[in-house]
């Protein structure tokens, strides 16, 4: 419990890779360079827990010893090696009263257009946890998979996500732009999730998976309109209070997809992907609403 703990209170790497990648990074560059950064710790998610069974199949401890080298050997990297990102003079100092939830999200309210984008990137982490929540509930019930076929086709997901950031994202944003971008992104995501729900048998399935695939498109690109929208010393700032909101949302959603699963299995037990869905396209909506005109 107390390393859980522990892990819990240090867990901003996410947000400190954003926020490092936002300073390092041209702005015209940046949608990129997230989608790069996802596709790591999408990696990590996918060849995780797979080294972790391995390893626990010999001695329950060892996956613990493992992750807790792999942080060691990342802290000196970075405490070593890594230069600072930005110089003295655009750091901002610290202040206890930014150092909070509360005090970080202050700053999504500083802009419309970013209080709004931020709305969007909530709805849209909303909707993400039906993977987490019923994913393997709702394959091993309407089609009667079992644990590996679960874990083929969530690693077939991650590959199609992986190849959507790491060649499409690039390509797509130099396009059109990263405001089409993230609508696109959220309306096919929508889609994906609505077949995913409908789907009649296992092909039909497999076959949105790569259509939600194309979702991975939505946030690199509005990690770019975002970081566009603050100062290079608000940048941790920034992305301290999206890992906020999205720490809220996952402790929301899973127990409202679980329990619409359980409420409506006997006669759409595909609902909560269709709720998901349905967020989707709502924060497409707000997306494109709030983004009708440049940021002042």
């Amino acid at each position: 419990f107390i390393g859980r703990v522990i892990s819990g209170i240090t867990a901003a790497t996410i947000s400190t890779a954003y926020a490092y990648i936002a300073d390092v990074t041209k702005p015209e560059a940046r949608a990129k360079a997230f989608g790069i950064v996802g596709i790591a710790f999408g990696a990590g998610f996918v060849f995780g827990p797979a080294i972790g069974g391995l390893l626990g199949s010999v001695d329950p401890r060892l996956p613990f010893w493992l992750a807790a080298a792999a942080s060691l050997v990342s802290a000196a990297f970075g405490w070593f090696i890594l230069p600072e990102s930005l110089p003295p003079e655009k750091r901002m100092a610290f202040a206890w009263k930014r150092a909070n939830p509360v005090g970080s999200l202050r700053l999504l309210a500083s802009h419309r257009q970013l209080l709004g984008l931020a709305a969007v990137d909530f709805l849209a982490n909303v909707a993400h946890q039906v993977l987490p929540a019923v994913f393997v509930l709702y394959a091993g019930y309407r089609y009667g998979w079992d644990e590996l076929t679960v874990g083929l086709a969530l690693a077939f997901f991650g590959v199609c996500s992986a190849v959507v950031q790491g060649l499409l994202i690039g390509p797509i944003v130099a396009r059109i732009g990263a405001r089409w971008a993230l609508l696109v992104g959220l309306l096919t995501g929508g889609i994906g999730m609505a077949i995913c729900g409908l789907a009649p048998t296992g092909p039909w399935f497999w076959g949105s998976l790569p259509v939600l695939a194309l979702w991975s498109v939505a946030g690199p690109a509005i990690q770019d309109m975002m970081t566009r929208r603050v100062g290079d010393s608000e940048q941790g700032q920034l992305q301290g209070a999206l890992s906020s909101s999205r720490s809220i949302a996952g402790l929301l959603a899973p127990g409202l997809f679980a329990g619409l699963f359980a409420w409506t299995l006997a006669f759409l037990p595909g609902a909560a992907f269709l709720l998901a869905g349905a967020l989707l396209v709502a924060a497409a909506v707000v997306a494109w609403l709030v983004t009708r005109h440049p940021p002042a």
